[in-house]
């Protein structure tokens, strides 16, 4: 496939990608202050098992819906203006979390976060697809998805620095948590307006057509579509039970303290990371060695969601290291796929529906952690422990990869014929 050659230079290229990198690194330091810091929040505000559980469906709910909007609003305004938007919104919604005085205002302030950060992946995916070209993407956005992972490595140890010692104006330390945070978002906003511009010539495939303009429901009329998004809800069901409850696992299961917190709870996050980085390269190295799109995508996801199913263990090791283990490995395949999952919308979609297609994504991934997330939280309420909802979580992956597979027996750039109406 003939690609257009970028616009912009490389340093420049990767410069940019490095600076979308930094804006997911801090959306996922947000969304570790409530686990993080819930009990300390529970100290002021009680919230049980399923009231945990509605709180992040509530989150993910808005999410997902608006990873959808968020991908029809950058459609309309471009990356820059939207991308700055949205990460102004979400950067306050998360502030507000910190003059919540009880469930509902929680329940307010995570909705409004959701609606905020729903349009973050699409953001990030349309701007790499502005300034790479399709050989190159996997691996830009193995980087981007890297911020995943720095966002949660860094998390236990600030957000256990800020309970032990931010006790500012008389305000409880957990209160600050998500003011701090909030704050990160607000400057990276204004650098984000002050550096990003949109790229003279688009790093597209060539003969892409710029006038194709499907509709959702005519990317849902693709099976490859279909198949795509039901693989994204079976594998963040998983994911979001990992993000959301490994916290809570480990105080309520292993006895974790904050000291313990801080000093190895963010190593499965770190392993995170690598598997961002590994995932994107794996498939950038297979295509540079003459593989094909659909050879270097499948097999990499293939290995990523063998890493998965160990999991299953966790809950009959006693040894916190064996556990740690399980769980950062879980977390490098996981985010393997996840860098790989990203990418494909990419290689199926025009430009003029990226953004929709990565909204639907994205929507079907946050609707899968819902579920999930009410699972555990009805699980753990009936007595039933930690193990069902693990060895489940366990093989979501596999069955992913395996619908991926026959969804889309081969991946490539998908045709559409309605045209946009001048």
């Amino acid at each position: 496939m003939a690609v257009v050659a970028a616009s912009g230079p490389y340093r420049e290229r990767w410069a940019i990608a490095a600076m979308i990198t930094v804006a997911i690194a801090i959306s996922y330091l947000d969304r570790q202050t409530l686990p993080w810091a819930i009990k300390y929040i529970e100290a002021d505000i009680s919230i049980g098992n399923q009231t945990k559980a509605f709180l992040d469906s509530a989150f993910l709910a808005t999410y997902g819906l608006m990873y959808l909007g968020g991908g029809w609003l950058l459609d309309r305004v471009g990356t820059r203006c939207g991308f700055l938007a949205i990460m102004i919104f979400w950067s306050l919604a998360c502030a507000s979390h910190g003059v919540a005085g009880g469930i509902a205002a929680l329940v307010v302030s995570r909705l409004l976060l959701g609606i905020g950060k729903g349009g973050g992946f699409p953001a990030a995916t349309r701007a790499i697809a502005e300034w790479f070209p399709p050989e190159r993407r996997a691996a830009a956005m193995g980087l981007v998805n890297a911020g995943t992972a720095v966002g949660a490595v860094v998390a236990p140890p600030l957000i256990a620095g800020i309970l032990a010692y931010g006790h500012w104006f008389d305000l409880a330390s957990w209160r600050w948590v998500f003011f701090i945070t909030g704050g990160f978002g607000l400057a990276w906003a204004l650098w984000w307006f002050l550096t990003y511009r949109t790229p003279a010539g688009d790093v597209v495939s060539a003969g892409e057509d710029a006038g194709l303009a499907p509709t959702v429901a005519m990317l849902l009329a693709r099976r490859e579509v279909r198949g795509l998004v039901g693989a994204k809800f079976l594998s963040d069901g998983a994911w979001y039970f990992y993000l959301f409850w490994l916290p809570k696992y480990l105080f309520e299961a292993h006895g974790f303290d904050l000291k313990q917190a801080a000093t190895i709870g963010w190593i499965p996050y770190a392993a995170s990371g690598v598997g961002s980085l590994c995932g994107g390269w794996l498939s950038s190295r297979l295509l540079s060695a003459g593989r094909s799109v659909d050879a270097a995508r499948k097999i990499a996801l293939g290995l990523s969601a063998a890493c998965m199913p160990w999991v299953m263990l966790a809950p009959a090791t006693a040894s916190v290291a064996a556990v740690i283990g399980i769980f950062s490995l879980a977390f490098f395949g996981q985010q393997s796929w996840s860098t790989l999952v990203m990418t494909l919308p990419t290689d199926l979609a025009p430009r003029s529906a990226l953004g929709r297609l990565a909204g639907l994504v994205g929507l079907g991934g946050a609707f899968g952690g819902i579920v999930m997330g009410q699972a555990a939280g009805w699980t753990l309420d009936a007595g039933l422990g930690y193990a069902p909802v693990l060895t489940v979580a366990a093989t979501l992956h596999l069955i992913a990869f395996a619908l991926i597979c026959r969804s889309i027996p081969r991946i490539s750039p998908l045709s559409f014929t309605r045209k946009v109406v001048p």
